[in-house]
Order: structure tokens, then C-alpha cells, then sequence
């Protein structure tokens, strides 16, 4: 089943993309959202299982909120409060968080620390 992961911006769009394989569409709210906005993600997430992952912020918990109530069979992902949103968020602790959600087979681990 396809898997989608719906985030807030490009910037967060583009830091998960360098740790997830392009199996996994990445969607963004681009900060806002409309009955238009919702149609079109609720369109390209038809029948795939999909991922919540919005910054811990306001904005993130009411775009957050949103998403829950039209997408209420979605996994839900979270950062740590305290970083700068999904795109400050260090790829190690990214990582840890996509893991749980049961994602493991899609992330591009990055390669060991030679130095450590």
C-alpha cells in the first residue's frame, strides 16, 4: 500500500525527503488550509495509508487538528517541541520518530560515522 506523509511545508517536505526513499510521497499543507486544499490531498491520499507529521507549534497543532478530522484513520508523528519545526528537527531524531511509526523499510539510513 502506498504511504503518504503530509507535512506543513517545502522546507519540511525537503528535509524528509533526503531520509525517505520516493516510495513515500511526501504532501504539503504549505502553512494553510481550505476546503480546496483538503479536497486535493484528500484526492492524491485516496486509498494510500497516510502520515500526520506537523512542527509543534500552534500553527502546527491547528493544521494538525484539521488533518485529524479528514483524515482521522491517519498515524500521527511528532517532533520534539523545542526544535525548529519538522525542518530544525535533527535527522537522527527524525529518524527515531519514523521508526515508530512502523516506516523502516523506507528510510534512507545515512552511513556510519567513520570518526566515531
Amino acid at each position: 500500500m502506498p504511504i503518504i506523509i503530509i507535512v506543513e511545508g517545502k522546507n519540511d517536505k525537503s528535509r524528509l525527503r533526503r531520509l525517505l526513499s520516493n516510495e513515500v510521497d511526501i504532501l504539503c499543507t504549505y502553512g494553510s488550509l481550505n476546503t480546496e486544499k483538503l479536497e486535493a490531498l484528500k484526492k492524491k491520499a485516496d486509498h494510500n495509508e497516510v502520515y500526520l507529521f506537523t512542527d509543534n507549534d500552534s500553527s502546527g497543532k491547528k493544521i494538525r487538528g484539521i488533518l485529524r478530522d479528514t483524515f482521522p484513520e491517519a498515524e500521527q508523528i511528532y517532533t520534539r517541541r523545542g526544535y525548529a519545526g519538522v525542518e530544525g528537527t535533527p535527522a537522527e531524531y527524525l529518524i527515531q520518530q519514523l521508526e515508530k511509526a512502523g516506516l523502516e523499510e523506507f528510510i534512507l539510513y545515512p552511513p556510519p560515522d567513520p570518526t566515531l
